[in-house]
């Protein structure tokens, strides 16, 4: 049980990715077939956050920040995301997009919790996001290096964003309660392209359409590793 509710973890969405490919192979009765059509799919995975901001970063509730140091939780969070990636290889995926970690310690509901000290954001919560995306890179290069005609990448979140800090941290709506999501029946701000984040946690619109042009064609070489989107869709 999530304390904000039902959620399906990677490991079910692997299990129900699973169920998938055998239907289709079942429809289409020939499993050579299903291999090719799989492995022309691009796959997008943004897990992590959560992780943090409704686990790590919440000790009354889960025992994680007492049991790991931050760079350990790091650590375990690679491995056991490593073992999935491998999973979903092993299901005939083979062009794959890692996001990395947004800065959670930027969202309006972290600097509303924990201050900024003076600081456009909270420092001491996007170094753990750091942690966990400076081991993503690496990530790529083992399964990439490890695993046959695997073509996996990783998308910069946290450096795409990184201009957005110049616009205000403040939610597109009137945030209800330490959850960060909107007043249920409340009106969103009318110019979205003027804040960064829609509710206490979410990009806003247009903060999102920066990530995805930035994702699929890199403005910087930092943007994406080792190739944008479009590169993996012409592989």
């Amino acid at each position: 049980m999530f304390d904000l509710g039902e959620r399906i973890i990677f490991d079910q969405q692997l299990l129900n990715h699973e169920a998938i490919v055998s239907r289709i192979s079942a429809k289409q009765n020939n499993k050579t077939f299903t291999n090719e059509y799989i492995q022309k799919c691009i796959y997008l995975v943004n897990i992590g956050s959560d992780d943090y901001v409704n686990n790590y970063l919440m000790p009354n509730n889960y025992p994680t920040s007492n049991i790991y140091t931050p760079d350990q939780y790091a650590a375990v969070l690679i491995q056991r995301y490593s073992q999935q990636l491998t999973t979903l290889y092993n299901l005939g995926a083979r062009k794959v997009v890692l996001f990395g970690l947004g800065p959670i310690g930027c969202t309006p509901a972290a600097i509303a919790k924990y201050g900024t000290n003076a600081k456009p954001c909270v420092e001491s919560l996007n170094n753990l996001v750091k942690l966990f995306n400076d081991r993503l890179k690496p990530l790529v290069d083992d399964l990439n290096n490890g695993l046959s005609d695997a073509n996996f990448t990783f998308i910069n979140f946290s450096g795409i964003a990184a201009p957005l800090n110049a616009v205000p941290n403040i939610a597109c709506c009137r945030i209800a309660g330490p959850e960060g999501l909107c007043i249920p029946n409340s009106n969103p701000c009318l110019v979205r392209a003027l804040t960064a984040w829609f509710d206490g946690f979410h990009p806003s619109e247009s903060s999102n359409k920066i990530l995805a042009k930035r994702s699929y064609n890199a403005l910087l070489p930092t943007d994406a590793y080792p190739y944008d989107i479009s590169h993996l869709a012409r592989l």
